[in-house]
């Protein structure tokens, strides 16, 4: 007989896992114990070394849906004779390295019983087991007992505390087990905060009122969402007015799947990532039917979700039609979380709130993403992915990363791997900084967490870069471009030399000026700039993000200075002397390379977007624009060399020809897929320049599947092997993953030397 002390680390904890090995252990008559531990799993197994070789093996082949081991580690200690297993209360000794389950959508097995009339959980908006429900948004501390959740303050009945504690059920340790009689309940209220009605009758009431066209603020999993019924005009025009949204397109919940594929298209990959447990927002071409035009206008695409949590399922199945199911804040805000907030806040905006009294640890907005070549691209990675980390190369430890001014996400490196936060927001916003930093403190207290490095942008005036140089620890600052390339190298592992090709709106260059169209070489030491586009002034500086004339404007004046050509660009008289004045002077009218700010401008000049009204909103006009147009068809262009300050061979794409050639032509679909192309082309040919066989693509530019699929389309035709973002967004939600990378290599080039973190 043999006995063997087993560490499982991954996502093992709060998925059913100790109760898989148990079963398995008595199965194969083995002896010993399991229990949770701040590390992960851990697990003491004796028995024939024939029998524990299997058990091993199947550990790994057989594990939980929702599981994922990501280290396995054993060593032989002393028989003690044990012919009996079982499973032991969580000790909580060591290091915190234990992985947090996301929240999860509910289970069959769950949805089986809240429609079952002989069930105890029938109707309960709360169900849910060791393969379903909230994780992430309600956990406080590690190991995940139920006393470290927001579900401590809840009773278990008898027949809970029974499944609860039978090793054989499948609510064996679910931590947020519950049903009608002592778990969380639903009560109506109005804009005072008054119970109107509770239960089951308080979901059916606002079921009516979605029907009379008012809007409903819904407590969920992760914060509470607005409501509206997405067939009515009316409905989803006065919530476009509430909220002061008036363009940016909804996500949609179908009541099932039957139905979406009624008003979209979708593929069999679109489909499982529908259902899967993670149960994001997946972005579907949509055919319109009953779908009011009102909630996704001048967009092929609908956001479309199916209900993950029990309470959504009796919803939908109680209305049968899609609804708009939009994130319950003020815009630019956090979605709200408390409910006395929630109730000052979001009065403006709802007609009734169907709440509950079951806290949420933190906000976890839903996660956003859409299939390209069958896999998902996640555009914002959050509730159902969030905090699932991304395995490192190298052991990092001790850096936390303090991300991106926009889409913030924060990161730590603990145990050899990147945590990464949930999406934050927009940092310009006085609530998302304190979002910020409670998200911080958060994953300190979680994993106990004491670093000693922290990695900012180089931005000096980031609200992020503030909080870096004011957090007293070494300070590393990350070119903005080289943090989404190491970003995307993480993710898909790949080793220096890379040629990363990261465009983007704006990010501060090491030059001081607005980079954003960057062909950077990455080698083991760090990168160095190997192409970009010819810089252009940006009239107005950061208003040219919200007008892209400006922008147009700017590669006018950059192509024929004063002499401007007629376009059909909306500037009166005075507002354009104003501006050509300001150009000439140099004032406020900064130099970008910025391939976002390019799309805007060509957005602009075909006359699809003068002024944009949320974020991208011109780049996404002009890729809609050529979706039926089928082309090879380039503008012309050239790339140049020359020798940068350091003598290193640098080069630069001359845009020059491909806008005069636009200024000719009328189509704007034509012009469209054309322009496109010419992208893809230019990056082909700095590629083949440069030689490097393996080509990274991040940044906000490749969240657009037209340009995505042509770059990599050409690439691989030319012999490169692309790769490009899936698990992590490409925009600047996955920045704080490549300044762990790039801090972790700097202190690992300095520690090689002097031993000490560069500060600069």
């Amino acid at each position: 007989m043999e006995r063997r002390r087993v560490t499982v680390q991954g996502v093992v904890q709060g998925v059913g896992f100790r109760p898989f090995v148990y079963r398995l252990a008595r199965e194969l008559g083995l002896g010993g114990w399991v229990t949770n531990s701040p590390q992960g799993v851990l697990i003491e197994v004796e028995g024939s070394p024939l029998r524990l070789d299997t058990f091993l093996a199947r550990l790994r082949q057989e594990l939980p849906a929702q599981a994922a081991i990501h280290h396995l580690d054993w060593q032989a200690v002393p028989a003690l004779g044990e012919s009996a297993f079982e499973i032991r209360h969580s000790h909580h000794s060591g290091a915190k390295t234990a992985l947090i389950s996301p929240d999860l959508a509910t289970c069959t097995d769950c949805l089986r019983e809240i429609y079952d009339p002989a069930d105890r959980h029938y109707r309960y908006p709360f169900t849910n087991c060791t393969h379903c429900g909230p994780r992430f948004s309600i956990i406080l501390a590690l190991p995940y007992d139920r006393a470290n959740t927001t579900m401590r303050g809840f009773v278990m009945c008898d027949q809970c505390r029974a499944e609860y504690e039978n090793p054989l059920d499948r609510r064996f340790h679910a931590q947020p087990t519950a049903c009608p009689v002592c778990g969380p309940q639903l009560t109506l209220r109005d804009h005072a905060g008054n119970v109107l009605v509770k239960g089951d009758a308080a979901l059916l009431a606002a079921a009516a009122t979605l029907r009379e066209g008012k809007i409903i603020a819904l407590k969920g999993l992760g914060g509470y969402q607005l409501l509206a019924d997405a067939r009515n005009d009316d409905a989803v025009r006065f919530l476009r007015e509430r909220k002061g949204r008036y363009e940016k397109p909804f996500a949609l919940m179908f009541p099932a799947l039957a139905q979406v594929e009624s008003v979209c298209a979708i593929s069999d990959a679109e489909r499982a990532l529908l259902q899967s447990a993670a149960a994001p927002i997946v972005l579907l071409r949509c055919e319109r039917g009953v779908i009011s035009p009102q909630v996704a206008p001048d967009t092929p695409y609908f956001g479309v979700m199916l209900p993950y949590t029990p309470l959504h399922h009796l919803l939908m199945e109680e209305l049968g039609f899609p609804i708009v199911a939009t994130s319950g804040n003020i815009s630019g805000e956090p979605i709200t979380i408390d409910d006395e907030e929630a109730r000052v806040k979001l009065s403006a905006f709802a007609d009734l709130f169907l709440t509950h009294d079951r806290p949420i640890a933190r906000h976890v907005d839903d996660s956003v993403a859409f299939v390209f070549e069958d896999s998902p691209v996640m555009l914002r990675r959050a509730r159902g992915y969030a905090p699932t980390p991304v395995p490192l190369n190298s052991a990092l430890d001790d850096i936390v990363a303090v991300g991106a001014h926009q889409k913030n996400v924060i990161a730590f490196a603990h145990g050899g791997n990147a945590f990464l936060s949930q999406y934050l927001g927009d940092m310009e916003n006085v609530a998302v900084r304190y979002a910020f930093k409670r998200a911080k403190a958060d994953f300190k207290m979680l994993y106990d967490l004491h670093p000693a490095v922290i990695a900012c942008d180089l931005h000096p005036d980031y609200a992020s870069t503030r909080d870096a140089e004011s957090s007293g620890l070494q300070v590393i600052r990350v070119q903005h471009h080289y943090a989404h390339i190491l970003s995307c190298m993480a993710e898909q592992q790949l080793q220096a030399p890379v040629l990363g090709v990261a465009w983007d709106g704006t990010g501060y260059g090491t030059d001081g000026t607005i980079w954003g169209s960057e062909f950077l070489r990455i080698d083991a030491q760090g990168f160095r700039r190997a192409a970009s586009l010819r810089p252009f002034p940006l009239p107005g500086g950061d208003l040219a993000s919200r007008e892209p004339r400006r922008s147009a404007l700017g590669l006018l004046y950059a192509m024929y200075g004063e002499d401007l050509p007629h376009t059909r660009l909306d500037f009166s008289k005075r507002e354009l002397r104003l501006l050509v004045n300001a150009l000439n002077k140099q004032i406020n009218a900064p130099l970008t390379s910025s391939m976002g700010r390019v799309f805007d401008a060509v957005a602009a000049l075909i006359g699809l977007r003068q002024r944009c009204s949320f974020e991208g909103q011109a780049a996404m006009a002009l890729e809609f624009a050529q979706q039926h147009v089928k082309t090879d068809e380039c503008y012309p262009f050239e790339v140049t060399s020359f020798t940068d300050s350091e003598g290193a061979c640098e080069r630069m794409i001359e845009w020059k020809p491909m806008i005069a050639a636009i200024l000719d032509e009328h189509d704007a679909a034509a012009i469209s897929a054309k322009f496109h192309n010419t992208l893809a082309a230019m990056i082909v040919a700095v590629a083949e320049q440069v030689g490097e066989p393996v080509v990274a693509l991040s940044g906000g530019c490749f969240q657009n599947r037209a340009l995505l699929e042509r770059a990599i389309k050409r690439l691989r035709k030319a012999g490169f092997r692309p790769y490009w973002q899936q698990r992590i967004p490409p925009n600047d939600g996955g920045i704080a993953l490549g300044q762990i990378l790039a801090a972790g290599r700097e202190i690992s080039d300095v520690s090689g030397s002097s031993g000490q973190v560069d500060q600069h």
